[in-house]
Order: structure tokens, then sequence, then C-alpha cells
């Protein structure tokens, strides 16, 4: 029961020897009397006297306990492992629209399939470090980098075609995960874009990009949804010592992402979450219940 209680400050704990200390060897000298049969007031005051100095104690002792923080640690999570930092920029344009992606369900556009694909992908990396971008008119992170997948999973349900408009800003996009990713220190930084469509939105040249890109060591994968835009996302991932990826269906789809699943993972600094409970308001409840009595009683002699 007592295995998982500890201290956050246990040298605080060292002040119960100083008291016992002081108790014993810092008595103040008291004038002496000596009167005839006082063995009977100290035999009526003898129980009395006990108890105060009982009290005296536990208050003493149940305050430094409280202030020494007793803890008990319930759970120990940890959130970072080895991994890397990983950017999903995903299209969000109006042409992700159509239903020609899953064969077998005509009801789910383009976005929706990728959507479940990348919620599949992500808890299949547990230690990366994964952020979201959507682009389509603009840019926007749609969730920082993170490890909390199941909080993503849920934001990315609420991603839909067209939420920043009906263009592409595939360039844009690229351009705000490098800005994102570029002072992380990780071994690896990998920026994996989706697109259907020639990019028709940004204002950031694409050379401009790439130069960022090589300057801070960041790999582009790009996948591209049909034959669309096919020459600049095969420039853009060489350029980056990344590979590009084209998808014809939801099969297509799937199996590439299995296959960057597959990166090399690098070592980044761990962290963990302990989960604890503060246990100091026990003792301190008792020592002030303590105190109460202590003072009654002083008060009735």
């Amino acid at each position: 029961m007592f295995n998982d209680i500890s201290f956050e400050f246990p040298y605080v704990l060292l002040l119960i020897l100083v008291f016992i200390f002081c108790s014993i060897y810092c008595k103040a000298k008291s004038p002496s009397y000596f009167i005839p049969h006082l063995n009977i007031f100290q035999k009526s005051n003898q129980k009395s006297s006990m108890l105060m100095s009982i009290l005296k104690f536990s208050i003493i002792i149940l305050s430094i306990i409280a202030l020494a923080s007793p803890i008990k640690i319930n759970d120990t999570q940890l959130i970072k492992n080895d991994g890397i930092n990983i950017l999903l920029d995903l299209d969000a344009s109006g042409s992700m629209n159509y239903n020609d992606l899953d064969k077998n369900d005509k009801t789910k556009n383009r976005f929706d399939v990728v959507k479940e694909i990348v919620k599949d992908f992500m808890q299949k990396r547990p230690s990366d470090n994964i952020g979201l971008v959507i682009f389509g008119d603009s840019v926007m992170m749609a969730s920082p980098l993170s490890f909390d997948k199941d909080t993503q999973r849920e934001i990315i349900d609420y991603l839909e075609v067209g939420m920043i408009g009906n263009q592409t800003a595939l360039i844009d996009s690229i351009a705000k995960s490098v800005h994102i990713l570029k002072d992380k220190k990780a071994k690896s930084n990998v920026i994996i874009v989706l697109s259907d469509g020639t990019d028709n939105a940004s204002k950031i040249p694409l050379k401009v990009v790439m130069k960022l890109l090589k300057k801070y060591n960041i790999k582009a994968y790009t996948i591209g949804i049909g034959n669309s835009n096919k020459e600049v996302l095969n420039y853009i991932s060489s350029s980056s010592n990344a590979k590009s990826y084209t998808a014809y269906s939801k099969e297509d789809l799937s199996a590439i992402y299995e296959n960057i699943n597959n990166l090399e993972k690098s070592k980044i600094d761990q962290n963990k979450i302990i989960l604890k409970d503060y246990l100091f308001f026990y003792p301190l409840f008792f020592a002030v219940l303590f105190l109460i009595l202590f003072i009654y009683l002083k008060n009735k002699e």
C-alpha cells in the first residue's frame, strides 16, 4: 500500500530529528520549588501532561510531513521515444471532392479516404512527433507536432474539403512545414505532401522552398493522386533525398503510407508524464485538528 508513496521534498523530514534533539537538550531552565506532599498534585496532572505532550509532538511531526509533500505515484507514461518529426501536408482543395479513390464505396470522396489512411498511419507510429497541415487557397496548421495521436485523429474527423478554399497552395504548404521543422532538433525531419492537383495559389517560388529544404536537411515525400502535377512532385522529392509516389486507388494510397511507415527511426529527446496524487492535506488536516484540541485543553488548565 505504501510502496508507491514518496516525498517531493524528503530532506524536510530531517526537521523531525532537529525537533526531537531540541525537545531533549534545549529545555529552558526553570526555578525549583520544594513543596511538601507535591506528589499528590503530580499524580493528578500526570495524565493531562502526557496527553498534551503527545498532541504537541503529533502537531509538529504531522506538519513537517505535510511540508515534505507526500505523493503517490499512479502511473508513468513515456510520451517521447525513438522516432522522427513528421508533418503531414494534406490537400483540402475542391478537387479532393471527387469520389474515385474507393472503388467499393462511391459515397466517400478523395479526402475521406485520405483521412482514413492517415489516421491509420499515425496510429502505427506512436514514437513519432507528428503534426498536421492542410492547404487550399492558403495554408492552415490543423495540429502542431504532438505525440497525442488520439486527439489528432479527432481533429482529422473535423477536417473537410474546401474549408480553406478550393484552390491549391501546395508550395506554400511545404514552406510552412519547413518553418515549423527548421528549429526542431532531431536526426530526421520529414514532410509527407499529398496533393491531387496543380499548384495554382502559392505565393512562394518553388526554388526558394527547395533551397529551404536543403538548408535545413528536411526530406519531402510527395504523394500525387492521379497523374496531375507529377513532374513537380517528383522534383520536390528527388531534390530532398526522398521518394515520390502516385496513387490511383485507396489500395495504392494505403500501400504508399505503409511504405513510408518503414522510415528509419532516429533518437530524439525522451520525456515522460508522471501521474501522481498529492497527499499533504491528510497529515495537515490531522495537524490542524490536534492543534485545535491542544488549544482547547490548554485553555481549560
